[in-house]
Formats: structure tokens, C-alpha cells, sequence
């Protein structure tokens, strides 16, 4: 069971990589829409492309699933809650054993 408990302990890194990449992505959109940082800024312009890419796999199957709600995307948020759930849930099962 002792197993179990590690593979757990990982996912859970694993989701706070995610949730962290999730905010890092937020905060440069924001800065990029209200015009703090300029979108020609070419290391910022190309850390965010890359966050994009790594999530884009996993928003898009939330994204087709949620109604169009126009220019804000709270696909993001959706994943954060699935993954906090699901560690939970995982803890859980990890504790009742």
C-alpha cells in the first residue's frame, strides 16, 4: 500500500507543476491584454507560446465540452478543479487502506 501512497504523492507534484503552469500562463495573458508588457517582448511572447502548447492538449477536450461564455476561457479553472478532485479523492482511497 506503501506504493500507492508514493504514486499518489506524485500526481499530486505533478497537479501543482500543472496549477502553477496554469497561473504562470494567466498572469503573462494579463499582462499581454492590458498592456503592461508589450507581446513583442520575444522571451515572454515565447515562455507563454510554450505553456500553450503543453496545455492545449489538456484544455481543449474541457474547451469543446463547455458552452462558449465569449472572450473569457474558464477552461483553466474547470482543470484545476478536476485535478484537485481527483487527487483528493485519490488521498482518500489512499488513507482508507
Amino acid at each position: 500500500m506503501q506504493g500507492l501512497a508514493v504514486l499518489v504523492d506524485l500526481l499530486g507534484m505533478l497537479t501543482q507543476v500543472l496549477v502553477m503552469l496554469i497561473i504562470v500562463q494567466f498572469v503573462i495573458g494579463l499582462l499581454f491584454a492590458f498592456n503592461v508588457v508589450s507581446p513583442s517582448n520575444e522571451f515572454l511572447r515565447q515562455v507563454y507560446d510554450s505553456i500553450n502548447r503543453l496545455l492545449e492538449p489538456v484544455l481543449r477536450p474541457i474547451r469543446n465540452i463547455m458552452p462558449d461564455t465569449g472572450a473569457i476561457d474558464f477552461s483553466p479553472l474547470v482543470l484545476i478543479f478536476g485535478l484537485q478532485a481527483i487527487i483528493l479523492v485519490l488521498g482518500r482511497i489512499v488513507a482508507g487502506y
